[in-house]
């Protein structure tokens, strides 16, 4: 502690009288007493001063620069200190350091700025004013194809310094992506597999760069699909293929990078890590497995690299993926039905798997999980299930291999995502199927529930959905027992209420159902019509220019059939509509200006 003192007192006194080895000697004692105890020595060093001798100290022609440098590196690991490094004016003259050609002044350096900078805001914005980042990008550069032991120990530190620079920074991540500085970096890593701490610190870096969309479209044009699966294949170790993962997740939601990675072989890979974990209770093992069949998940959402795996459903990896559904693990059940939804995004694809059974496979799922399951896997199943009902040709197979009932089991769900899903998938089955739409909206059990959806405010969702599929109950049925059914369950107002949705396509729905109400049951529905106030909804979506032409036409068609109701054609007369009416006969739209003709000639011989 004594000679600490001393040698504090020492650099304190004078740095130009000191001879070179009385300097070299208070430093050495520094960096002893740092090994010993960084914590302790670093708060005296802070408590005495010498900060700002350092920053005079740091002479490229000076013999104890490293040494300074090396006493900088070590002093910033402590978090305290960073800031007081930075007040003290260090990091102009270790920048300036940078551009010096002795590699240990470059090594510690590197290491002191990188520490600076690490979690360190003030650091990495006086690095950023010195314009440190250049500096060390041109030396990567340079010394990207050297293999030699110290040139490689220089590349990590300077990989470390730029990842602690940029790190939870989108400005300075920019910064370097603008440098150019990803192509050198995947230039390094297919240079230097073999050197397991430069690997990492590749890794790290374009983690950290991965995540912004500029860096992806940069990364496409590199091999990096290449390097990382190269790269993946040799690692044994858990911590090593976590830290791929974590480079490959975000890159992976780019297109092009993910059909560069199914063609580099990743998919082969990931099936691998799925076969030998599946059985596994260890830990490491079921985050790898969950990890894995994400990722699988995530390269089928690409529709290049999701048809090249479908492969006309003959794929080896599709009739991998399908074996998954029955597994008795919950992850991979779940990945199994996500990627049955990602392979169902066009109909031929569809259309295939329908006559090859998969429903049956997704029902089967289903079925595991109606008492108490998994929700994740129920959303995932319904996903599946709802997109492969889109092709009109699938309808009826699945209405009558039972999808319908099969879904109707989770009407009890009080999970939205669930809800939103199961509603989707009936909407999508009952679409010009009049029969299946005819029963469905007999269910009072199901009508009942849509009424109370109807009113989920909090899930706008399934809310929407609600009122889509009791719309569509009537649309695809023109079935007069839907409809009194509809009426009991109380569900008029809320199609009246979906007339004034800001969604045309809803708008729309709800005035072909309405109108078919008036023309079917309208004395049923009197009442609830006139109490949601549908005349006046009306009247405003005719008389506003905004409204669209289809919304328009729809809106007079159900003008006409509501006058054969003696109150609420009082409505109609009391509230002028003759007036808007005969204005829309020059619309621009025909079938508009024709429908307002004919509107116009109901109303005047009612009136």
């Amino acid at each position: 502690a004594d000679n600490l003192s001393d040698a504090l007192k020492n650099l304190k006194i004078t740095t130009t009288d000191s001879t070179a080895d009385s300097l070299e000697g208070c430093l050495d004692c520094l960096l002893q007493a740092l090994a010993q105890n960084n914590m302790e020595t670093s708060e005296k060093i802070q408590k005495s001063g010498v900060l700002q001798v350092f920053a005079s100290l740091l002479m490229p022609q000076s013999s104890c620069t490293a040494k300074v440098a090396n006493i900088i590196a070590e002093v910033a690991r402590n978090e305290f200190m960073r800031n007081p490094c930075v007040d003290a004016g260090l990091i102009p003259p270790l920048v300036q350091l940078l551009n010096c050609k002795d590699q240990e002044v470059l090594l510690q350096t590197g290491r002191a700025l990188g520490n600076i900078c690490y979690d360190s805001h003030e650091g990495r914005n006086a690095v950023d004013r010195a314009g440190g980042a250049h500096i060390v990008v041109d030396h990567i550069r340079s010394l990207c194809s050297k293999t030699d032991p110290a040139s490689e120990k220089l590349l990590t530190v300077f990989c470390g310094m730029l990842m602690n620079y940029s790190n939870e920074n989108d400005t300075l991540q920019s910064q370097l992506i603008n440098m150019g500085v990803i192509p050198t970096l995947v230039k390094l890593l297919g240079i230097h597999c073999q050197n397991a701490a430069l690997t990492e610190m590749c890794l790290v870096a374009f983690g950290n760069l991965a995540e912004l969309e500029s860096s992806k479209e940069q990364f496409a044009y590199t091999n990096i699909a290449e390097e990382l699966v190269k790269l993946f294949k040799k690692q044994i170790e858990h911590d090593k293929k976590e830290m791929i993962f974590e480079v490959l997740a975000p890159l992976a939601e780019n297109d092009v990078i993910k059909l560069q990675l199914v063609e580099a072989g990743l998919v082969e890979c990931l099936l691998e890590i799925v076969q030998k974990t599946v059985d596994s209770d260890k830990e490491d093992d079921i985050a790898e497995l969950k990890t894995a069949s994400d990722l699988m998940v995530l390269l089928l959402l690409g529709d290049e690299s999701m048809q090249k795996l479908f492969e006309g459903g003959k794929g080896s990896v599709f009739q991998r993926v399908l074996s998954w559904i029955p597994s008795n693990s919950h992850q991979l059940q779940l990945a199994g039905a996500l990627a049955i939804a990602n392979f169902a995004r066009n109909d031929g694809n569809c259309i295939h798997m329908v006559d090859n059974g998969i429903v049956q496979k997704l029902m089967d799922l289903l079925d595991r999980h109606v008492e108490d399951g998994n929700v994740t896997v129920q959303h995932a199943a319904l996903s599946a299930l709802r997109n492969l009902a889109i092709p009109v040709v699938n309808k009826a197979k699945m209405l009558s291999a039972g999808v319908a009932e099969a879904v109707l089991k989770f009407l009890r769900s009080e999970m939205p995502p669930v809800q939103f899903k199961l509603l989707g998938t009936l909407r999508m089955l009952i679409d010009a199927q009049a029969e299946a739409a005819e029963q469905l909206g007999k269910n009072v059990k199901l009508v009942e529930r849509l009424v109370e959806w109807c009113e989920a405010k909090d899930h706008a969702g399934v809310m929407g959905e609600s009122n889509r599929l009791l719309s569509a109950l009537i649309r695809h049925s023109k079935s007069k027992d839907v409809i009194r059914t509809i009426v009991q369950s109380g569900g008029i107002k809320h199609l009246v209420t979906m007339a004034t949705s800001e969604h045309v396509i809803m708008q729309n729905e709800a005035l072909v159902a309405l109108a078919l109400i008036a023309a079917l049951e309208l004395v049923t529905a009197e009442k609830d019509l006139e109490n949601a106030q549908l005349v006046q909804i009306l009247h405003r979506l005719l008389s506003d220019d905004r409204s669209a032409p289809e919304i328009k036409y729809n809106s007079m068609v159900l003008i006409c059939a509501l006058i054969g109701s003696e109150p609420l054609q009082k409505e109609v007369q009391s509230m002028a509509f003759l007036e808007v009416v005969s204005k829309l006969r020059s619309h621009e739209n025909k079938t508009v200006a024709q429908q307002a003709s004919l509107t116009e000639q109901r109303l005047a011989v009612e009136s």
